[in-house]
C-alpha cells in the first residue's frame, strides 16, 4: 500500500490570531487548528474542567428515564442492567450497577455470552430475566436496534429503558425511554459519547433529581474513561474532559479491582496509550475467550486477594487470545494471497472454525495492512456471525446498510460493525459488499498520512514537549501530532528485539537525534550510512536514556529529495 504524505496548510493570519488571543505557541496554534478545534472551543479544549459538562436533561427522554428509575426504587422493584461484552459495555454495567445499588435500588446485571447469544438483547435472555422477578431492564451500550425484542419484553411484562450510543435506524424500539443522543429529535449538543458516556450522563441526571453530591457519580470517572478511550470515540468535547480527568483519577483509584489490573498492566504512564494497549485487551479478553462477567466482577470486587486473582485470570485469557489471534491472522493472510483478494476493494473471508471473539481484532490488523474494509465470518452454534472494520473515510455501517437484504442482522458505527447472515447468503453478501466498497472507496485507494507540520532542529525543545503533553489524552479526532523532518543524515542503524524494530541515529548538521521505527525492521536495507532521509513521526521523551533525550518515533520514511 502506497503511503502519501499530506502536510497540512494553514492560514497564517488565523494562526497568529489564535496564538495571540490564547497566548500559545505557533506550533500549539497549528496543532489545534489541524484538529478542527473551533475558535470558540479552544478554551474548553485546553482548559476545560468538569464544570464544562453539559446538562444531562438536554437528552431526549431523560425525564422519563429518571422517573422510571425513581418508581422502581420506591416500589422496591428488581432492576436488571443488560450490557454488551466489550470494554464499553463492561464499564457501563459497572458504573450503573454501583451507582443504583448505592442509592438503594435492587439491582442485578446480565451479559450475553458472545459465543452463544451474540451481541444485543435476545428473547431467551429476557425470559430468564423475567423469571428472576425483574420488573425493569436497563440496557447499556446496546438495544437501539432491538425493535422486536422490546415488543417481546412488553408482552411478558418487562419494562425496558434503552441507553445506547450506536447509530439509530428509522424505526426505534417502543421502550419506556431511549437515551441516545444520536436519535432524531435529541437536542443534546454532543453526539459522540461511548455507551459508558451515555450511562454516565444518566447517573448525573439521577443524582440531580435526588440532590446528591456530585461525587456520587464523578467518583466513577476512572471507569468511564476506560470505556470511553477503549471504544475509540472522538476524544473531544465531553469525551476529552471525561478521559482527561478520569485518567487523573485513575492514578489514585479507589476501585480495588482497577488497582489490581493496573499492577498487572505495569505501564510507566497512566494515559490513553496504557488504556488502549494495556487495559482494554485484558478486559476484552474474557468476553472474547469466555464470559465477560469475569471483568465486571473484577471492577465490582472489594477484596484485594480476590481482585488480584481475577486480574491474573484476565491476563491469562489475554495471552490465550493472542495465540488464537496469531493463528487466525496467518490463515487469513494465506487466503488473501491464494485468492488475490488484495486486488479487490473489500476483503470478506469465511472460516467456520475461527473464534468469533477474536475475528474483529484480526480484521483491524488486516485493514492496517491493506487499507480497505475487511469482514471476517465464522460459524457459532449454526449461526454465521461476522466482525467488520474499515479505514478512516469509509463507513462500514453505511456499506452494510446497502447490503441489508443479504443479512439477518447488523449494527455498529462508521469504523466497526457486527453482523449475522445465513450461510447460503454469504456469496451474495460478498458480491453486494464489493459493489458498495467499490463505490465508497473512490478517493481513498491510497493510505494518506496526515502530517501536522514540518519541524527543524530548533523546534526540538522542552516547549514542544510541553505543548504535546497539553494536548493529551490522545485518541480518535485528537491523534498524536505527526511532524515531518527533512534532510536528516543517517549516522547509525541497527535492528533490535529480534530484528523487529529499527533504531537510528540521525544527524542534522552537527546535532545527533535519536529515532526509533517500531515494527519496521524489515526496512533495514532501505537505509545506508551517510544517506539522507525525510522522516514522519511523533516526538517524545526517551525515558530509557540518562539523561533523558528527545527522540523521533518514526511512522514512515523516504529517501530525501534534494
Amino acid at each position: 500500500m502506497q503511503k502519501v504524505w499530506n502536510v497540512k496548510k494553514y492560514d497564517d493570519e488565523y494562526v497568529k490570531k489564535v496564538m495571540n488571543d490564547y497566548n500559545i505557541s505557533e506550533i500549539m496554534a497549528k496543532l489545534l487548528i489541524a484538529r478542527n478545534i473551533k475558535y470558540e472551543d479552544i478554551d474548553n479544549f485546553l482548559n476545560g474542567d468538569l464544570s464544562f459538562l453539559k446538562d444531562p436533561y438536554l437528552m431526549k427522554d431523560m425525564d422519563k428515564f429518571v422517573d422510571r428509575i425513581d418508581k422502581a426504587i420506591k416500589n422496591e422493584e428488581k432492576i436488571c442492567i443488560y450490557g454488551d461484552y466489550d470494554v464499553d459495555g463492561i464499564t457501563s454495567i459497572t458504573i450503573m450497577y454501583k451507582f443504583l445499588t448505592e442509592i438503594g435500588a435492587k439491582v442485578d446485571y446480565y451479559l450475553p455470552d458472545r459465543l452463544v447469544e451474540g451481541y444485543g438483547i435476545n428473547n431467551n435472555a429476557l425470559s430468564e430475566i423475567k423469571k428472576n422477578g425483574v420488573k425493569l431492564v436497563i440496557t447499556v451500550d446496546c438495544g437501539i436496534t432491538a425493535v422486536e425484542e422490546v415488543e417481546f419484553a412488553k408482552n411478558i411484562g418487562l419494562d425496558i429503558c434503552i441507553t445506547d450510543h450506536h447509530e439509530c435506524a428509522d424505526i426505534l424500539p417502543d421502550a419506556i425511554a431511549i437515551i441516545n443522543p444520536k436519535q432524531k429529535g435529541d437536542n443534546y449538543p454532543f453526539k459522540m459519547h461511548a455507551g459508558v458516556g451515555v450511562a454516565f450522563k444518566c447517573l448525573d441526571a439521577i443524582s440531580k433529581r435526588y440532590n446528591l453530591d456530585e461525587n456520587s457519580y464523578l467518583k466513577y470517572l476512572d471507569i468511564v474513561a476506560i470505556g470511553t478511550i477503549s471504544d475509540i470515540v472522538p476524544l473531544v468535547d465531553e469525551n476529552r474532559i471525561i478521559s482527561k480527568f478520569g485518567l487523573k483519577k485513575m492514578q489514585n483509584t479507589e476501585n480495588i479491582g482497577l488497582r489490581a489490573l493496573l499492577k498487572i498492566v505495569n505501564y510507566k504512564d497512566i494515559d490513553s496509550i496504557m488504556v488502549s494497549f494495556g487495559m482494554a485487551p485484558r478486559i476484552n479478553a474474557c468476553g472474547r475467550m469466555g464470559n465477560a462477567r469475569i471483568a465486571v466482577s473484577l471492577l465490582l470486587e472489594n477484596d484485594i486477594k480476590r481482585a488480584n486473582d481475577i486480574a491474573k485470570k484476565l491476563d491469562e485469557l489475554n495471552t490465550e487470545r493472542q495465540s488464537v489471534e496469531r493463528y487466525i491472522f496467518d490463515e487469513a493472510m494465506e487466503m488473501i494471497q491464494k485468492y488475490s483478494l488484495d486486488k479487490k476493494n473489500s476483503i470478506v473471508l469465511y472460516n467456520e472454525n475461527w473464534h468469533n471473539g477474536v475475528i474483529g481484532i484480526v480484521a483491524s490488523r488486516l485493514v492496517n495492512i491493506y487499507y480497505k474494509p475487511v469482514i471476517l465470518l465464522t460459524k457459532e452454534h449454526d449461526v454465521v456471525r461476522g466482525s467488520g472494520r474499515c479505514q478512516i473515510g469509509f463507513s462500514i455501517y453505511d456499506a452494510l446498510t446497502e447490503c441489508k437484504e443479504a443479512l439477518l442482522q447488523f449494527g455498529g458505527h462508521e469504523l466497526a460493525a457486527g453482523l449475522s447472515i445465513e450461510e447460503e447468503n454469504i456469496q451474495k453478501f460478498i458480491d453486494l459488499f464489493e459493489i458498495s466498497a467499490t463505490k465508497r472507496s473512490k478517493g481513498i485507494e491510497e493510505q494518506i498520512i496526515d502530517i501536522d507540520m514540518q519541524i527543524t532542529k530548533k523546534d526540538l525543545n522542552a516547549r514542544l514537549i510541553k505543548d504535546i503533553m497539553i494536548l493529551k489524552p490522545f485518541g480518535q479526532s485528537n491523534p498524536v501530532p505527526l511532524f515531518i523532518y527533512k534532510g536528516l543524515k543517517v549516522a547509525a542503524i541497527r535492528t533490535i528485539k529480534d530484528d523487529k524494530h529499527l533504531k537510528l541515529t540521525l544527524q542534522d548538521e552537527r546535532s545527533l537525534i535519536d529515532a526509533i521505527a517500531f515494527s519496521q525492521g524489515e526496512r533495514r536495507d532501505e537505509l545506508t550510512i551517510g544517506s539522507k532521509v525525510d522522516v514522519v513521526g511523533n516526538i517524545e521523551v526517551n525515558t530509557f536514556n540518562t539523561p533523558k533525550t528527545i527522540q523521533i518515533v518514526i511512522q514512515d520514511f523516504k529517501k530525501a529529495i534534494d
